[in-house]
């Protein structure tokens, strides 16, 4: 028998599960919009949920516990995590080229200065500065935890994962109450749209990036990580550190120069 080190992964159902989900979902946004109820978005939501939680203990599943992340299986997940930051790279790009395309030469509409007329932005040196410390801070503490795995230390990691989660949470509570006290919203021309569009996209990777991290602290709790095996928390830093850089520059253009 012709052995190689790839993993041929067994039929599942969750692409499947995932791919009902995501119908049940968009159509039940659609109906819901329509005021026809939220049952059907509601569903879709919850089997999104499920599909992730099986999904993703299949994987850990293999690479922890049946060995099948070889060297050569590690080293495509790393592409394909190189990949998709990548892409996200595109898709945060498109919201600068729209926030450069409207301020730079604001139009009649605009009052022909930016911000708009009307428009109070937020100050730059108040709570948008503490929210860029606090990431700034998660950065350090990611790379603390990293270098504890490297060590063998499970203590130092499980310390710097607990904090860096712990920052991310604190950063989504500021995030929210700087909303609330907001002076314009989504609809207050498109210095309003480009604001809640681009931090409310970065806002929901904070999320995203958080529940990662939480789920690699539990991960690093139960021992599924060795000096030389842990590619789910090295994809988990990498996002948290895309996050951060996407932060400085939203920091730099839209609340500091952009005000």
């Amino acid at each position: 028998m012709l052995r190689n080190p790839f993993h041929l992964v067994e039929f599942s159902p969750w692409p499947f599960t995932a791919a009902m989900g995501a119908l049940f979902l968009t159509t039940g946004i659609v109906s819901w919009f329509h005021g026809k109820g939220g049952l059907l978005m509601v569903l879709g939501i919850f089997v999104i949920l499920l599909t992730m939680f099986q999904w993703w203990r299949d994987v850990v599943r293999e690479g922890t516990y049946q060995g099948y992340h070889t060297s050569s299986v590690s080293s495509n997940l790393r592409w394909g995590m190189v990949l998709f930051i990548f892409s996200e790279v595109c898709f945060f790009f498109g919201f600068f080229w729209s926030f450069f395309h409207s301020s730079l030469v604001p139009t009649v509409e605009l009052g022909c200065v930016w911000p708009p007329v009307g428009v109070l932005p937020l100050n730059a040196f108040k709570v948008p500065l503490l929210n860029t410390a606090v990431l700034l801070g998660s950065g350090v503490s990611v790379t603390w935890a990293h270098h504890g795995l490297m060590s063998g230390s499970r203590e130092e990691a499980l310390y710097g994962l607990s904090l860096t989660v712990f920052l991310g949470v604190y950063f989504t509570i500021l995030q929210w109450g700087e909303y609330q006290e907001a002076s314009f919203s989504v609809a207050d021309s498109v210095y309003g749209s480009t604001f809640f569009v681009m931090t409310g996209f970065h806002g929901l990777h904070v999320l995203i990036g958080s529940v990662f991290l939480f789920v690699c602290t539990l991960r690093c709790y139960l021992h599924h990580f060795s000096i030389s095996h842990h590619f789910g928390f090295e994809a988990a830093a990498w996002y948290w550190h895309f996050v951060d850089v996407v932060w400085v520059f939203l920091y730099l253009c839209i609340y500091w120069w952009g005000s």
